[in-house]
Parts: C-alpha cells; structure tokens; sequence
C-alpha cells in the first residue's frame, strides 16, 4: 500500500501480555480503515509471536534485526527467527541504536539489506542531533546518513517502493516534546525525496518518508498536510490506542 499513508508504533522496551489489549483495539480500528492508512505496530520481541497469533492480517514489526543469517550474537535476532514469530517487518537505524549501540551506517545497511533479503519489510531511520541542526548542518547530515544507509544491489531490487519506507526523526524531538517548524521538516523531506530520486529513479518517488519525533493528536494534520510526508513513525503515543488512534485518523484525512 505505497500509496497510503503509513503510521507505525515504535513501543521501544514497553508492553508485556497485559498490553495485548492496546494492540487488539488499534488492529480493529485500522481494519475499519479500510486500507486508506496503513498500521503497523513495532513491538518487543517478546510480543512478537502473541500479536501477531492474535491478531492475524495486522502488520506486527521488530524494532531491529542483526545481519547476519545466524552464528555466535548472543542476544540478537535474525531474519528467519523474526518470520518465525510472526514479524513482517523491522525498524532499522533508530537513534537509540545508532547511539547506545553505536551503529554506523553500514552497520544499518548491512541490516536493512539482510531484511529486505528474507522479504521482511523495512523502515530505515535518520535523524539530526540537535548541535547539528544548531549548526545548519541537519539537510547535510541526514541526506549523509541516507546515501550510506539505503540498502542497494540485489537485496534493494523490487523492494522499492513496497517494501522499503524512510523516517525521518530529527533526535533532539523524540520524547521531548519539542518539534522543527513545519517549514523545516518540508525542507528535510524534500531533500530526502531527491536522495531517493538520486538512488532509485522513479521509484524513489513512492518510497514512502515519515516523520517521527513528539508526533501526538494535536500536531497530526498539521504534519501531514505537509508535501512528501507519507506517514508518521510515532513512539510514546502509540503504546495507547486512545492516544494512537487519533494520529492514524489524522493520515486518514
């Protein structure tokens, strides 16, 4: 559905069984849409396998994949371990990775490209600091991380655009609460597009590119009416379907 707007929950590490509940009533609400938005919720990987068993046809994600097919990475997951539980895409470069686990953008490649190998779908992020965007560095920089993170040859081949979305999520206004004026987020999008145009030619213009950074009911309509954002990637907000349900509505206009 490259068309539609797409808004995926990231829930970070919140959510045990007894937030079943929250998914059940956003998988029903995004049914009624009925296909004008795409919903996607990125749970834990101990959610992974319960979600998406109960609530079959909902787009259930993992927050991160490792690269690698298997082998000796205590803790990680790989492709085929996410399949199996039920997962049908992954978040890939969030800042929180980038920084406390020190991922590069090669490292992100190297996971987009192992996902979008096994047919998983993938939301790649990038974002600016806030001393780079003080700076007047921000277009510069996120169109930096972009050209090195987009996965390429055989394994991005066919996946653009279904199967490939771009977020961008300027660091300094995850959970803060703070957020660029409309003007600055139209030009971080724009410049993206041209980086996807660049990379992939014409399907680099439905690749869709969402917003994430303090996304919530009040501020919605406003982001989205703005051109080249095709959803929203939103964290906080979306772990309760009262607070989620009205940013998925507000694509839905």
């Amino acid at each position: 559905m490259a068309g539609a707007k797409l808004v995926a929950g990231n829930w970070k590490m919140h959510g045990t069984s007894a937030d079943l509940c929250e998914i059940e009533a956003i998988a029903e609400a995004a049914r009624a849409l009925n296909g004008r938005v795409e919903v996607a919720l990125c749970v834990p990987a101990t959610l992974i396998h319960r979600a998406s068993e109960a609530f079959p046809g909902f787009p259930i994600g993992a927050q991160d994949i490792h690269m690698a097919e298997k082998g000796a990475h205590t803790g990680d997951l790989c492709a085929a371990m996410l399949h199996d539980a039920g997962a049908v895409l992954t978040i890939v470069g969030h800042s929180e990775r980038r920084d406390a686990h020190r991922e590069d953008d090669s490292c992100v490649r190297a996971k987009a490209e192992a996902a979008l190998r096994s047919e998983l779908r993938v939301i790649l992020c990038v974002g600016e600091s806030d001393a780079e965007r003080g700076s007047g560095r921000a277009v510069e920089v996120v169109c930096g991380q972009l050209d090195a993170s987009l996965p390429g040859g055989e394994a991005a081949a066919g996946a653009v655009p279904d199967r490939l979305a771009v977020a961008y999520e300027p660091i300094w206004a995850i959970g803060t609460g703070k957020i660029p004026t409309t003007g600055d987020i139209a030009e971080m999008h724009r410049a993206l597009r041209q980086r996807l145009l660049a990379a992939f030619g014409e399907a680099g213009r439905q690749v869709r590119i969402l917003y994430g950074g303090s996304v919530k009911p009040a501020n919605a309509v406003e982001i989205f009416a703005i051109p080249d954002v095709g959803g929203a990637l939103v964290g906080g907000a979306s772990l309760k379907a009262a607070d989620f349900l009205p940013i998925v509505e507000a694509a839905a206009r």
